[in-house]
């Protein structure tokens, strides 16, 4: 884990790398889609960091305000190489002309796409945030992505083994971190004759009291969690074991739920969503009819959850890119809303530059802007 403004002693600049380390601390690429391209797309990280732009996907005016602004940074969520390029031709493909472009002007191209989405305070946060939700949760769980790490340590080593592993990454549960089990016990070992036992001699039993000591960890923190035991257990031959769960992951999930301050009627509810998300149109369908209280959204394309949502008693269900048939089968049970991918995903830039704001905040040079423009492709007639 690496805290914010941790600045390495060896630079004397920001360098991207130090950017990135800490964007994928808050959304760590091991929490995307498994199909998703994300992480650095275009640069080297030991470029020195300037001025940085934030948008949600990249075009020609957002490589140009880049450009006019100084800006050798670009943040996108949604990434630009996605699928394997097979070719790249600089006069007729439009995607390798950008890439060009960005070649030429040292920019470096940085995508956080569905890892953005998955993590809290991300996307669908800001989303929940944007409508005035209170009591902000994740609406599903992510599950499958962790496991327990337990590894038998002397006791006077615990310490020193459990603070490497909590600075790995493991120990973090939901808003706790440095949570770990201890249970103390006898270990025995006896050493063959290629030994060289830290603790009595080769071709003798020892009897040892041990701490088994327990942590959960994420599964993109894994390798880093084994490297620290093989570094800072004193043994030449440590003991672990890792174990899969199927526990709910507290900290990553696919959309949000929270509570309006005040009831609103289906009709004021739909004005509320049009005024808060400057949502040219919404198409939607009736729900119960009651008052609207308790609303689920998620950013971006997610009506494979309004099943979820009705599930989690919610009276309106906030999402884009619906398909005709989900709204038959939502009709009369929740209101739901499509108010657009642009929409329902354009607030997470407030998030991203809240955090890289913090991240380089006595980096007085350096300044962090959000496109101007809009790259919403989609208009109405």
């Amino acid at each position: 884990m690496h805290s914010l403004n941790n600045r390495s002693a060896f630079f004397l600049y920001m360098n991207v790398g130090e950017l990135i380390t800490q964007i994928e601390d808050w959304a760590p690429p091991g929490a995307a889609w498994e199909k998703d391209n994300v992480g650095l797309q275009i640069g080297s990280r030991g470029d020195k960091l300037n001025n940085i732009l934030l948008c949600l996907e990249l075009d020609d005016e957002v490589l140009k305000e880049a450009i006019k602004k100084k800006c050798n940074f670009i943040f996108t969520h949604h990434p630009l190489i996605f699928n394997p390029l097979k070719k790249l031709d600089f006069q007729k493909d439009n995607q390798a002309q950008l890439i060009q472009k960005l070649i030429k002007n040292n920019i470096s191209l940085y995508s956080a796409h569905t890892n953005l989405d998955f993590t809290k305070d991300g996307v669908s946060f800001e989303l929940a945030k944007m409508l005035k939700l209170r009591n902000i949760k994740f609406l599903e769980l992510e599950e499958g992505n962790q496991f327990k790490i337990s590894v038998f340590v002397p006791e006077e080593s615990a310490d020193k083994l459990s603070d490497a592993l909590f600075n790995s990454g493991a120990g973090i549960i939901g808003n706790y971190e440095n949570c770990s089990f201890r249970l103390k016990g006898e270990g025995t070992f006896k050493g063959n004759e290629n030994a060289n036992p830290v603790i009595g001699k080769k071709g003798k039993v020892e009897k040892v009291s041990e701490i088994r000591l327990e942590l959960i960890v994420d599964s993109w923190n894994l390798k880093s969690a084994i490297n620290a035991i093989k570094k800072f257990h004193p043994y030449e031959e440590p003991a672990y074991d890792i174990y899969p769960l199927k526990n709910k992951n507290m900290n990553y999930g696919a959309g949000a739920i929270g509570e309006l301050t005040n009831e609103l009627s289906e009709k004021e509810f739909l004005r509320h969503v049009a005024t808060s998300l400057k949502s040219g149109r919404l198409k939607y369908c009736s729900g119960t009819g009651k008052k609207i209280k308790r609303v689920a959204v998620c950013g971006g394309s997610c009506s494979e959850l309004t099943n979820v949502a009705i599930n989690s008693r919610a009276d309106a269900f906030i999402t884009a890119d619906i398909k005709y048939h989900v709204y038959h089968d939502a009709k009369g049970k929740i209101l739901l809303i499509d108010a657009g991918h642009y929409e329902t995903e354009i607030g997470s830039l407030n998030a991203v530059k809240g955090k890289i704001d913090k991240i380089i905040l006595k980096e007085e040079s350096i300044k962090v802007y959000k496109y101007s423009g809009s790259t919403n492709p989609v208009k109405f007639y």
